[in-house]
């Protein structure tokens, strides 16, 4: 797999995921309308760090059930040396078996600082975390369903596998971008072009249809119209221009 650079990366954060997709949806051959971004509801237990970026590491978990650590004593260090042998910045996937039933949380305070270590930035999981102030003051981000009290039989079952959350399956390796809106799974094939895009998009934007929303003093509602309509047609021909697309779109 051919990475991103880390300034790509740092660049891609500055954008709220909205934006990513925007660009994404100009450049990429796949359905746009599922599979690549949350079907389900997300949480963002840090807004205030902003959008993560970061590529896919995979866990699954199932924490009411005791005999998983009873069948694997050493879990954790072998998921911790998958962890630690794939490059940064990385995103932990959490599926959790036991959705939506939630019994305890596979993060908090020691956990979060443990992957943070280990060249994590955040985490996106269908099930719980505790310790939210911790996970933050660890700068570790968390996107999930709900806070719980406890860990229970928080064990990782397997890892390195394709997981399902939110609605979507999540391959290891995968770039993700993540806020508080949900989050992306880019396909390898759109990375490239993906800051390019959504920055060429949002300035698009800012040029054309939000000018025109904005520029309307003096104007009548006539007018106002006017200018929308021709906004739109240079905001789609630029579009066009741009990517060489024919047609609608």
């Amino acid at each position: 797999m051919n990475r991103l650079d880390y300034s790509t990366l740092l660049q891609l954060k500055r954008w709220n995921t909205p934006t990513i997709y925007n660009g994404w949806e100009i450049i990429t051959k796949h359905d746009r309308t599922k599979g690549y971004f949350n079907a389900e509801e997300t949480r963002d237990f840090m807004p205030q760090m902003g959008p993560m970026v970061g590529y896919a590491v995979t866990v699954v978990i199932e924490p009411s059930n005791p005999k998983h650590a009873e069948h694997n004593p050493d879990a954790w260090n072998e998921y911790r040396k998958y962890v630690a042998s794939i490059d940064g910045p990385k995103i932990v996937v959490v599926q959790d078996l036991d959705k939506p039933n939630f019994v305890g949380a596979f993060w908090g305070e020691v956990n979060s600082n443990i992957h943070k270590a280990l060249g994590c930035v955040g985490t996106i999981t269908d099930g719980a975390i505790r310790d939210i102030d911790e996970m933050t003051n660890a700068g570790f981000k968390a996107i999930g369903s709900r806070l719980c009290v406890g860990h229970a039989y928080s064990t990782p079952v397997r890892w390195g596998c394709d997981v399902e959350v939110f609605g979507v399956t999540v391959k290891p390796g995968q770039l993700i971008h993540a806020d508080k809106h949900g989050f992306m799974v880019i396909p390898e094939e759109d990375e490239q072009n993906l800051l390019e895009a959504s920055v060429f998009m949002d300035s698009n934007e800012c040029n054309t249809l939000i000018n025109a929303a904005r520029s309307t003093a003096g104007l009548s509602k006539e007018q106002i119209l006017e200018n929308l309509v021709k906004a739109q047609y240079d905001f789609k021909r630029a579009v066009k221009e741009k990517f060489g697309i024919k047609g609608e779109w």
